[in-house]
């Protein structure tokens, strides 16, 4: 991929970004600037690769997240319920969170990270306090332990959904949890197999349409015993 780089810091890195075109939109750039890797990434922060975060998961690389954020940004407004599946390090949560709130006050926003490793979960909710503890503090953003695979039901439904690791096949509880007018993008496929990250958009009446983005390789979406 030709954009991928090595930032000096956390600011070059986004401005690298949005030089080669990856990131689109000034409210994005903004979001990932203020939320810096280096507090959700222990190894190579700045750089525009997968990175090791602990017990067999990596963190995406930053071209990811700048996707994930572009193609779901007109879902993040005050007020909307956001899911991030396989939250991991809390970073790509944290930009759900800061994109949102740059937009204005919505008391009803909620955004959930759910992710399965309990080790994890630990070190994402320490990620966020050190990188702003008003994050958590306020409420609207939380981040739960459980099988990510069957959503998070107690929020639903979502208005976004981002999954972070490969589904099998048409995540069909996930696409049951997003709202009508929703988007969800998730990768694709099996295992070291062909995988594409797939947009599913359900509008007003609730009828989903699929659309596939680009080829990508991620983990496997899986539970805590898999």
């Amino acid at each position: 991929m030709a954009w991928r780089s090595v930032g000096a810091n956390n600011e070059d890195l986004i401005r690298q970004l949005k030089d080669h075109g990856v990131i689109a939109s000034d409210a994005v750039a903004q979001a990932m600037k203020e939320t810096d890797r280096k507090h959700y990434s222990p190894r190579n922060p700045y750089m525009d690769a997968p990175q090791p975060i602990g017990g067999g998961v990596t963190i995406s690389a930053p071209h990811m997240h700048a996707f994930a954020l572009e193609y779901l940004r007109d879902h993040l407004k005050p007020g909307a319920h956001i899911l991030d599946v396989g939250s991991g390090s809390g970073y790509l949560t944290a930009c759900f969170y800061r994109y949102i709130k740059a937009k204005g006050v919505g008391a009803e926003t909620r955004i959930v990270g759910i992710e399965h490793q309990a080790d994890l979960v630990r070190l994402s909710k320490a990620n966020l306090n050190t990188d702003d503890r008003s994050m958590l503090d306020s409420g609207q953003l939380i981040i739960v332990e459980g099988d990510g695979r069957k959503g998070y039901p107690p929020n639903a439904p979502y208005n976004a959904i981002h999954v972070g690791a490969a589904a099998p096949d048409t995540p069909t509880e996930l696409i049951n949890q997003l709202a009508n007018g929703g988007r969800l993008i998730v990768p694709v496929g099996p295992d070291g197999g062909s995988q594409y990250m797939q947009q599913y958009d359900k509008d007003a009446d609730g009828k989903v349409q699929m659309t596939r983005l680009m080829g990508v390789m991620y983990v496997p979406l899986t539970d805590l015993r898999s």
